[in-house]
């Protein structure tokens, strides 16, 4: 273990690479049943050390340790409903086609971004992103609350 963090470290120096500990995290990833072998101390890499987390975001994609998404889609999911209740406060005065629009703009653009990352997800998270396009649809055609 220690020799492949020192390799990162040689790899780092000789391609002009510097650590930042601020920004840097260490995702390590393992089954539900071996959760608990995964340290969580800070991982010594050259001279420094970088903390250890549950989930990490790349690209705006969250991956946590078990690999299952569940970070990604509450996250996904807490943000869209959060929009549709900002658009359902919007006043009746504007027209049917300014909610459609930022519906679509802000909510259904959220839950398209990497999508494909939720090839084999459960049918539990699914049906959690499921329930933010029912709202969001309920929200257009029938301006019910969110």
């Amino acid at each position: 273990m220690s020799a492949c963090v020192d390799d990162v470290a040689l790899w780092m120096c000789s391609n002009r690479q510097q650590l930042n500990t601020t920004k840097t995290e260490v995702l390590w990833c393992a089954t539900r049943r071996r959760q608990h072998q995964i340290q969580r101390e800070p991982t010594r890499v050259g001279t420094d050390f970088v903390k250890s987390v549950r989930s990490v975001r790349d690209l705006g994609i969250y991956l946590d340790s078990e690999a299952s998404m569940k970070s990604h889609v509450f996250r996904t999911v807490s943000s869209c409903f959060n929009v549709l209740r900002q658009i359902r406060s919007i006043p009746r005065s504007v027209t049917r086609p300014v909610p459609q629009s930022l519906a679509v703009s802000l909510v259904l653009s959220r839950l398209d971004y990497g999508i494909a990352a939720f090839t084999g997800l459960p049918t539990r998270e699914l049906s959690r992103l499921q329930s933010v396009q029912n709202a969001g649809a309920r929200l257009i055609f029938f301006g019910e609350q969110v």
